[in-house]
């Protein structure tokens, strides 16, 4: 089933009955009380309605064309598509965009910012309230990375109590207190995708690609999961993108291929030496086709007093992860061989993003609400990124490979007659040395130097050996990484 609503100070529903000629549009003003102005016909089978859908995603752009309302009614356009969705559940995916108005000419254009100014749970602009008073606003900084009121979270928890999962797509050039938009995909099992500054000539690919793994990709719905251990231990938290009703179990409206939950278990009782502990993760589920379906995964592990042997067996990439999402202790840092890049790696931490005080607060909270359901083989990438060299492509044997070896993060191994490619599985950035070949830049961007590209550049595939192998590892990597990535 499929229904589409647009808003902006108002929420406009879409009847797609396949009696009518066309869609026909209903609008809702109240954005206090929002209510469905249909119970049916506003949400139907895709078989029933196919056309009118297709002509009504066609007439969409040119409908609002014109449109200067610079209002958004974020929160009450998401209550009123749950209204519609109450009694069957599902994903809800929103798009919040800004706006481009047009002036004089076609390169002239003005940007009005899109809060979620209007109706329920209506934001302000608290990082420019922040920033008037530059001491009160270093000493309140944590703040602006938590919610602005609680409206959001209870509503999401009503829209994960029936099973409605929310995915929300961000494409802005300035303030849209993520922090607090954010809290609802997080809570009902969603993802926030963020596109800061977004770039109507480079973006639309990544959007598109991002959209389409959203809804192809492996996912079950109305699932339940719950984690159970061999006496002695016990589960202490849960962390990840869910709801949590009742102490034992997590919610999930929705769970998908990329989702990962981290589970914090604790000592209650003694092991004795050489004994088996056993966990076991089930997992509930219904599948895109309707089947209920129970998974259950089991590990047994030996208990041991050695520490020596629990070091050798200790996981870098899941240890790592783990401290990616949660504040680490002032206790003493231990360094066995399995953790020896763990300093390392933490260093890379300590400057991303999220930890950085001079960072835009939108950026460090979908920093934040990104890792909170990070998999392990994504978190290493994001913090210490895989460089490789992509000048001399054609010389290199890479093994049945297409991706070349990675590099080294140092200076050492950057020389400026090489062109580099950096990539976190997010983003990918190009650098080209102030003495590369014009013939090698030529082939790769159509252009003789570096300074002739233009700060919004779109890589494209050439009619030569270089530039195919380059569009190969760039295609290669968003496979590996399931990411149309980003780059620069």
């Amino acid at each position: 089933m499929v229904g589409i609503a647009t808003f902006d100070s108002t929420i406009h529903f879409y009847n797609l009955k396949r009696a009518l000629q066309q869609p026909l549009m209903l609008i809702v003003p109240d954005v206090q009380d929002v209510y469905t102005p249909l119970q049916t016909d506003v949400i139907v089978q895709l078989s029933e309605c196919r056309q009118h859908l297709e002509l009504l995603l066609e007439n969409i752009p040119t409908m609002f064309h014109d449109n200067r309302t610079a209002d958004s009614a974020f929160g009450a356009a998401v209550k009123a598509a749950f209204l519609a969705m109450k009694s069957t559940g599902g994903k809800l995916i929103v798009f919040q965009k800004f706006i481009l108005n047009d002036c004089c000419n076609d390169d002239d254009a003005i940007v009005e910012i899109v809060l979620p100014s209007v109706g329920i749970a209506a934001l302000s602009a608290r990082e420019a309230e922040g920033r008037t008073n530059i001491s009160a606003g270093e000493k309140e900084a944590h703040k602006l990375l938590q919610p602005a009121d609680k409206a959001l979270k209870t509503m999401a928890v009503e829209l994960a109590e029936y099973q409605v999962c929310v995915d929300v797509f961000i494409t802005t050039q300035t303030y849209v207190d993520v922090a607090s938009i954010s809290v609802i995909p997080r809570t009902t099992g969603g993802q926030v995708y963020y596109y800061y500054p977004f770039s109507a000539v480079s973006d639309p690919a990544k959007l598109y690609n991002d959209l389409r793994w959203n809804v192809t990709r492996p996912q079950g719905f109305e699932a339940v999961m719950r984690v159970r251990c061999s006496q002695g231990i016990q589960v202490q938290e849960y962390s990840g993108n869910f709801c949590k009703r009742i102490p034992t179990d997590v919610d999930l409206p929705v769970i998908d291929c990329d989702k990962t939950l981290m589970v914090n278990l604790k000592h209650d009782d003694k092991l004795p030496d050489g004994a088996e502990c056993a966990f076991q993760c089930a997992l509930l589920y219904t599948t895109i086709y309707g089947q209920r379906k129970i998974r259950v995964s089991t590990l047994s592990l030996p208990c041991t007093s050695v520490l020596s042997n629990l070091f050798r067996s200790a996981d870098l990439d899941t240890h790592f992860a783990c401290f990616l999402k949660q504040v680490s202790s002032s206790g003493q840092l231990v360094l066995p061989e399995a953790l020896k890049l763990l300093p390392l790696y933490t260093l890379g931490l300590v400057k991303s993003t999220g930890l950085r005080t001079d960072g835009r607060i939108d950026d460090r909270s979908f920093w934040i609400n990104y890792v909170s359901s990070l998999s392990t083989s994504s978190a290493i990438p994001l913090v210490y990124p895989r460089m490789m060299a992509i000048h001399d492509l054609n010389s290199k044997e890479v093994d049945g490979s297409l991706i070349p070896p990675a590099i080294p993060l140092t200076s050492e191994h950057v020389c400026d007659d090489g062109i580099y490619l950096l990539e976190n599985g997010e983003d990918c950035l190009i650098y080209i040395g102030n003495s590369v070949e014009p013939n090698i830049t030529r082939q790769l961007f159509g252009f003789s130097s570096a300074d002739e590209i233009p700060t919004q550049f779109v890589l494209q595939q050439y009619d030569n050996p270089l530039s195919k192998k380059l569009n190969d590892v760039v295609n290669e990597i968003r496979r590996q990484r399931c990411s149309y990535l980003r780059y620069g």
